[in-house]
């Protein structure tokens, strides 16, 4: 197959952006990329449109973005009556007559209550059912009784941190849930079937391809129970001709145990699995999140200066868990979000058991920094996975959760560029925007919906449009040990790529946001395209 006429976007300026050019793809492979017409008969004529590399997500829960879409939708809700109407209304509606999900509750919001929702405030919604409601943040969540009672017999939920589970005054649980109780819950109290995790799966995967996403490392064994019922699921889905992408399945691990049960269970290590699906890293949860004062600082947070968050592992114990990943062949991906976390996970990667250069491990979130901790992360050779749509919403809440010397540090994409740390661009949906091109206008603007704060929060860590698509396509695809073969338009690397309606780089960046996916390929094939183009 050959197509002829287009431009094309390379963040590292491979190509000519005022000369046209001749795609030759050839089982699902870029065999030549050449100047100008190809003179073949038969040739696609692009029509002087834009082509770049399909879009890389090193860090999203596909599943869970899946089965939100039939999951009662809270986002709206403005009241605690409105949301008990809701909920009783959407019961007599749903499927699963045992238990009702809800989702993106803000109850921080309702003005007909003077406190955060419990359980005993659930018992007011008349269905006699499993309630589980999850916040808009998807960091807290509050139950029924009925399901808090459910909980309180399994053994492991007394292992669990306490930070995470909210007591009374008197020392009873109130329902409510943080961080990895949320996780912890959505693993041990419900187990899906292979076909709902296909739907679900199934559900998702139409949302990926129309905003260009060709590839996902995706974190979903909570919402399922099983890593095998959700690698079966990939699997079936690829076998039927269904996946379109290549997907990564991370391993979330709750405890030491638990790594151990996988790594002596499981035959296959990162990037090995399918044609499709493969293994992903060991997922490791270090912290929480600033807005419950659970991320792990180490200064106290501004507006509860009583804390500094919570590390979920002792260091020894982290240091032997990314050891024994390390040792069996396994990339670890850990969740630090808070500067003490972060450090926490570079003394457990300084080990030279670890291999971190070799392996590839990686930081999820890093949002707070030092100087010392930048220094550090160059040195063992670290990935930061970084979310700047999250910048959108939280930028005017930074000095709440950061001492005032430290807010240069928080998001400093750029410093991190320049210190020669490589970052991604990555959703972490249904979180945050599922459309890349959101996180490339938050790397690159630093403002909100509304454009706010004027010139851009800390502009000097913006990031030009080139480094934004870099870390959305040619860097993820070195965590996948696929540098050589993905990430780039050119010869001898697979045919993921998508037609722009505009060139990346000669937008204005503040209307980024008008950028859009006219097509979408992978490995050769069309398998999106947009219905008004």
């Amino acid at each position: 197959m050959i197509i002829e006429n287009v431009r094309i976007y390379s963040p590292d300026r491979l190509y000519d952006p005022d000369k046209t050019y001749s795609l030759y793809i050839e089982d699902g492979v870029f065999t030549k990329v050449q100047e100008g017409s190809s003179g073949e008969i038969g040739a696609v004529d692009g029509e002087g449109r834009t082509i770049a590399a399909g879009f890389i997500d090193s860090h999203m829960h596909l599943l869970r973005y899946g089965l939100l879409k039939k999951e009662l939708d809270l986002t709206e809700v403005s009241s605690w009556k409105d949301m008990k109407q809701e909920v009783e209304q959407h019961y007599t509606s749903i499927e699963d007559k045992n238990w009702i999900f809800g989702k993106g509750f803000d109850d921080a919001q309702f003005t007909d209550i003077d406190h955060l929702l419990t359980s005993e405030d659930l018992n007011e919604i008349d269905v006699d059912k499993y309630m589980y409601f999850m916040h808009h943040d998807q960091h807290e969540c509050v139950i029924s009784y009925k399901l808090l009672k459910k909980l309180e017999k399994e053994e492991d939920f007394y292992k669990q941190p306490e930070v995470f589970k909210e007591r009374d005054q008197e020392g009873n649980l109130t329902g409510r849930f943080k961080d990895t109780m949320v996780h912890f819950i959505n693993y041990h109290l419900w187990e899906r079937s292979i076909e709902d995790t296909k739907k679900a799966l199934c559900e998702a995967i139409p949302y990926l391809l129309q905003n260009g996403v060709t590839s996902v490392h995706t974190d979903d064994r909570s919402f399922v129970g099983s890593y095998d019922t959700l690698w079966k699921a990939y699997e079936q889905v690829e076998a039927k001709g269904d996946l379109h992408i290549e997907a990564f399945l991370h391993h979330y691990v709750y405890d030491e145990k638990d790594l151990d049960d996988f790594i002596q269970d499981t035959t296959l290590r990162t990037g090995e699995g399918t044609n499709q699906v493969k293994v992903g890293s060991i997922k490791i949860f270090l912290d929480g999140t600033q807005r419950l004062h659970t991320a792990a600082m180490r200064q106290p947070y501004p507006d509860a200066p009583e804390t500094t968050g919570q590390l979920i592992y002792q260091q020894e114990e982290l240091n032997r868990m990314i050891r024994k990943a390390s040792e069996a062949g396994m990339q670890v991906a850990v969740h630090a979000l808070g500067d003490r976390a972060v450090e926490s996970a570079l003394i457990a990667f300084e080990q030279e058991e670890a291999n971190t250069q070799q392996l590839r491990h990686r930081i999820i979130h890093a949002q707070t920094l030092g100087e010392d901790l930048l220094v550090r992360l160059k040195e063992v050779g670290a990935y930061i996975e970084t979310q700047p749509t999250f910048l959108m919403g939280e930028w005017d809440k930074k000095d709440k959760w950061s001492p005032e010397e430290l807010l240069p540090y928080c998001d400093a994409f750029k410093t991190m560029l320049s210190h020669q740390i490589p970052i991604t661009l990555s959703s972490d949906a249904p979180i945050g925007s599922i459309n890349p091109i959101d996180s490339v206008f938050a790397a690159v603007n630093r403002v909100d919906d509304n454009h706010n704060p004027k010139g851009g929060w800390m502009p000097q860590e913006k990031l030009t449009i080139d480094e934004s698509f870099k870390a959305f396509s040619e860097t993820p695809a070195h965590l996948e040990f696929q540098e050589q073969r993905k990430g780039l338009i050119k010869e001898g690397y697979q045919a993921d790529f998508v037609f722009l309606n505009q060139f990346p780089s000669e937008v204005d960046p503040i209307q980024l946001r008008t950028l859009t996916v006219e097509e979408t390929w992978t490995k050769g094939a069309c398998v999106y395209t947009r219905k008004d183009n």
